[in-house]
């Protein structure tokens, strides 16, 4: 079959090309960016397209040409600078929908969320429910899949956090309420679709794909923490309600620069309300229940790589907010105590107008790159940038006033443990 996987370098899509490829069917996979995505699967096909901008059905005309089936496997949790949820997973969706009745596609699988109503607590179901409804009122071959918390060997959003959280000497509790989170292996998921795609199981109809019984989150934490090969946590520490959501709520403005972050408002709500559906139906079409939570982890490989992950996921917004901190305090310091920074310089025989001349230009790029950093877009740049302007700052000062190599305060040496900072920040630049 020719096969169209919207979303197909995302978590569930990339599992999902990977299961139909192997199956011998021709996958062409579409998103936003797939520079990436043509390497990891040069077997498949790619189309680049922004899923938010195909809002009206003759947008879909050209692309959807010559397809036997359609699989959704897009998505947005969150509103973000390059994220629209209600126009990816609604607005777009029943665009698509109506155009492959027109052109006819007319298997479509639609992967959907355990949860999505009309009526849910968050866009994202919302938004995921009226895309369902708008597809169960086609007279296509359909199939919605609803999985649960999705689990992978990779690490993608919420699974990051608890890796995270699982890393850490010490359990937080704090939530308001616990509701058990019901679980799934991307595997079981690709492998429902690809029976969806094939009509290995009944059309014009919604199976929720989780395990039979769900846990709370501190119990999930938990059981990844001894994935990782970490003892149980000796000590747990309550935090209080008013500074998770405090929490979460920086969250939501760290991603208006654009960070991917899991810890955000929207998450925090669908934890507290659970994360559940109803297994029975796939039990009844498959014959079997899905993978339960310590099944999946027994399918995924743990060692050093995952520890290290861990470790440095909680690290990572550390390493980037000392960097900022360093760099425009550096610059401020600088501009408030002007002189003393130029008679840095005139006193190793340097002209008053060069001396000021170059301090003003060393405070704007610091202060420039302290504020570059904490956007996503441009951390990468600014973290090399950091490293390139201490071998600078390293290669004039050392021509100006070498002894200060010896200083007994270490100015140049100090300086050296920050540009080795600035390139793990630059290594660990990658969110997904």
């Amino acid at each position: 079959m020719r096969i169209l996987v919207l979303g197909g370098y995302g978590l569930i899509g990339s599992a999902v090309v990977s299961r139909c490829l192997a199956a011998g069917h021709a996958v062409t996979g579409l998103g936003r960016n797939v520079s990436a995505a043509r390497w990891r699967h040069p077997d498949a096909d790619w189309i680049e397209r922004d899923i938010a901008r195909l809002v009206a059905p003759e947008n879909w005309t050209t692309v959807l040409t010559g397809f036997d089936a359609v699989v959704n496997c897009s998505g947005a949790l969150h509103d973000g600078p390059h994220d629209d949820v209600r126009a990816v997973q609604e607005v777009a969706m029943r665009a698509l929908f109506a155009c492959c009745r027109t052109v006819g596609v007319l298997r479509v699988v639609q992967v959907s969320a355990v949860g999505a109503s009309h009526d849910a607590p968050t866009e994202f179901l919302r938004s995921k429910a009226e895309a369902d409804a708008a597809l169960a009122a086609l007279g296509l071959d359909w199939v919605i899949l609803r999985p649960g918390l999705v689990l992978a060997p990779v690490s993608y959003g919420a699974t990051g956090l608890i890796r995270g959280l699982g890393s850490l000497p010490v359990a937080f509790l704090g939530m308001r309420s616990l509701r058990p989170i019901q679980t799934v292996h991307v595997d079981d998921v690709a492998g429902a679709v690809l029976l969806a795609v094939e009509g290995g199981i009944a059309m014009r109809a919604r199976y929720d794909l989780v395990e039979e019984h769900g846990r709370t989150l501190p119990d999930i934490v938990a059981a990844y923490r001894a994935w990782l090969g970490h003892p149980p946590a000796r000590l747990a520490l309550p935090v209080p309600s008013w500074l998770l959501s405090v929490g979460f709520r920086v969250g939501d403005l760290v991603g208006r620069l654009g960070w991917r972050t899991p810890i955000r408002t929207t998450a925090l709500r669908q934890i507290e309300a659970g994360i559940g559906g109803d297994p029975s139906a796939w039990k009844r079409v498959a014959g079997s229940p899905l993978s339960s939570l310590s099944e999946s982890l027994r399918r995924m490989p743990s060692g050093v790589q995952e520890r290290w992950f861990g470790r440095l996921w909680l690290l990572k917004p550390a390493i980037l907010a000392t960097l900022s901190l360093f760099w425009l305090l550096s610059g401020l310091i600088a501009l408030t105590h002007l002189d003393a920074a130029m008679a840095a310089m005139t006193a190793h025989g340097i002209d008053a107008a060069t001396a000021r001349v170059t301090v003003l230009a060393g405070i704007l790029v610091d202060v420039a790159l302290g504020a570059a950093i904490l956007v996503r877009r441009t951390m990468p740049l600014a973290a090399l940038g950091m490293a390139a302007m201490t071998g600078i700052y390293l290669f004039f000062g050392s021509a100006i006033a070498a002894g200060l190599w010896l200083d007994p305060l270490g100015a140049y040496l100090k300086t050296l443990p920050g540009a080795m900072l600035a390139l793990v920040a630059c290594a660990l630049a990658d969110e997904r």
